[in-house]
């Protein structure tokens, strides 16, 4: 089926495709965002995220409801109407932080996935000096994105706040269209040329289009090829967010109407884990829909007194151990560092906290594995959602010669099974949730005794760093520098450490 063809650009401004970059330098560039730095010209699904992450479900399915309303007032009012109705359902009453940790965590990854790749080819080049993106979209929203990963200030619709600037109202003085968008350009502009290169999309750019010394339409063609990962200034690694997919009407509706069957489903799902016998596990997830592929040759059981495996693997979600028991086909021990009292109660596997003091951890696993337990740890603290692996602690090197690296992947259609702001203990509900969710286990060939620390007197470090990239070569991602910290601060404003059993109890008794 052939694409559409773009919608032709009024004759006022020629279309981006005239643009001829040798003809001379252009330091300066403003820009409209939906639409034209991003191939849709809905910034809807956004507003969706900020309501669902940010607020509630309830708020979420509130908004999706008021979507007929809010498109007809933009098509038979005016577009100013529009915004500020889908502004006041989205934004009211909620806290500054929580919109702003959303904006920072949740939003980037839907918005540089839309970026046009001839827009921002253009955008880039000619902006060397400076760019500006002006747009309707609250600035809140689309800051941190505009300013990461484009490199540009943004000027976008103002909120006001109550509560002593801690809450939204939803109530916006003015929407930046039109000629707000141009007085806005104006002033960032004072005291120097007015830009060198506009862009824009639709008629309530035409405004600041007007100002700039040379303007361009962007055709409206949402097949339009997007920039690659890479050629914008940041790349995602970390994000937040249950939902998989960019949230449009289709996909918002879907995953708002299916929360009901998924949550039977998840239940019906873990029943299976619990109390189906574990040679079973793997046929009757099938039959609800799990698909488990188990690739390589796992390590033989113990003996009686000898020591168990330490199985090293990635992390992609709450139930990475639970897959490598069912592929093991035996009972084994996971240490991590997020324990709930639910995902205990619905755990197929024993699981021990870790208190992030390093002798203590070194100790408790040291004693399982002398008991003839096998032992699930994931040396990178925390789930990465991209085909990334985060740096490997390296305490596990330290613990025993015999190290069996695993590599898993997991395929999440629908929701995320990981979470770094919201409610942990729910990360294996919303994996079990996706109606068809995917694992790959692979069990690759234990560390040769040259390569241990023990018989091969290698640091901890090295051995961290090969299994590393032996774990990464396996899947094709790519290692990485970043830690559990890393991530933790960038979506949560937090080091991610987790208390251990006496700050616990000393906070239980204050």
């Amino acid at each position: 089926m052939a694409p559409p063809s773009p919608t032709p650009v009024p004759a006022r401004f020629p279309p981006l495709s005239a643009f001829d970059a040798s003809a001379r330098e252009r330091r300066t560039a403003a820009s409209d965002l939906d639409g034209t730095l991003l191939a849709s010209s809905s910034a809807f699904p956004y507003y969706f995220l900020v309501a669902l992450e940010a607020g509630s479900y309830l708020r979420a399915l509130a908004l999706l409801l008021l979507a007929p309303l809010i498109l007809l007032l933009y098509t038979a009012v005016s577009e100013p109407a529009a915004i500020a109705l889908l502004v006041f359902a989205t934004f009211a009453g909620l806290r500054v932080d929580d919109v702003e940790a959303v904006a920072r965590g949740v939003l980037p990854r839907h918005y540089a996935a839309g970026v046009r790749a001839d827009a921002w080819e253009v955008f880039r080049g000619c902006g060397a000096g400076r760019r500006v993106v002006v747009t309707a979209s609250p600035a809140v929203m689309v800051g941190p994105f505009v300013e990461e990963f484009l490199g540009a200030e943004v000027a976008g619709t103002e909120l006001l706040t109550f509560a002593g600037g801690r809450r939204f109202t939803g109530v916006i003085e003015s929407v930046l269209v039109g000629e707000r968008k141009r007085e806005v350009v104006e002033r960032m502009f004072a005291g120097g040329d007015l830009p060198d290169v506009g862009l824009g999309d639709r008629e309530s750019d035409h405004d600041f289009m007007a100002i700039c010394k040379e303007a361009y339409m962007v055709p409206t063609n949402k097949s339009a090829p997007r920039a690659a990962a890479d050629a914008l200034l940041s790349r995602v690694v970390f994000h937040d967010g249950r939902l998989v997919h960019r949230p449009d009407p289709k996909h918002a509706l879907f995953s708002l109407a299916y929360l009901p069957v998924g949550f039977a489903l998840a239940l019906l799902r873990v029943f299976i884990s619990l109390y189906v016998p574990r040679g079973l596990v793997r046929h009757a997830y099938r039959l609800t829909g799990i698909r488990l592929a188990v690739r390589g040759i796992p390590p033989p059981p113990p003996s009686h007194g000898t020591p168990g495996s330490l199985l090293v693997c990635n992390h992609r979600t709450a139930v990475d151990p639970i897959m490598v028991s069912i592929a093991l086909g035996r009972q084994v021990t996971c240490m991590t560092y997020n324990v709930s009292e639910l995902s205990t109660a619905i755990s197929l596997v024993p699981t021990v906290a870790l208190t992030g003091y390093r002798e203590v951890d070194k100790a408790r696993i040291a004693a399982l594995l002398e008991s003839g337990r096998d032992v699930v740890v994931c040396p990178e603290g925390t789930t990465c959602r991209e085909p990334c692996l985060l740096r490997f602690s390296a305490l596990f090197a330290e613990l025993t010669d015999w190290i069996v690296p695993v590599a898993v992947d997991a395929a999440q259609s629908t929701y995320y099974g990981s979470t770094a702001r919201g409610s942990q203990a729910m990360d294996p509900w919303f994996f079990y949730m996706n109606p068809r969710p995917g694992y790959r286990v692979t069990f690759l060939p234990a560390l040769q005794p040259e390569e241990t620390c023990g018989v091969g007197g290698r640091s901890a470090v090295e051995v961290a760093n090969h299994v590393q990239v032996v774990i990464s070569k396996e899947l094709r991602y790519e290692c990485t520098g970043f830690t559990r910290k890393d991530k933790y601060m960038k979506l949560a404003s937090k080091d991610g450490r987790v208390a251990n059993e006496c700050e616990q109890k000393g906070k239980k008794l204050a």
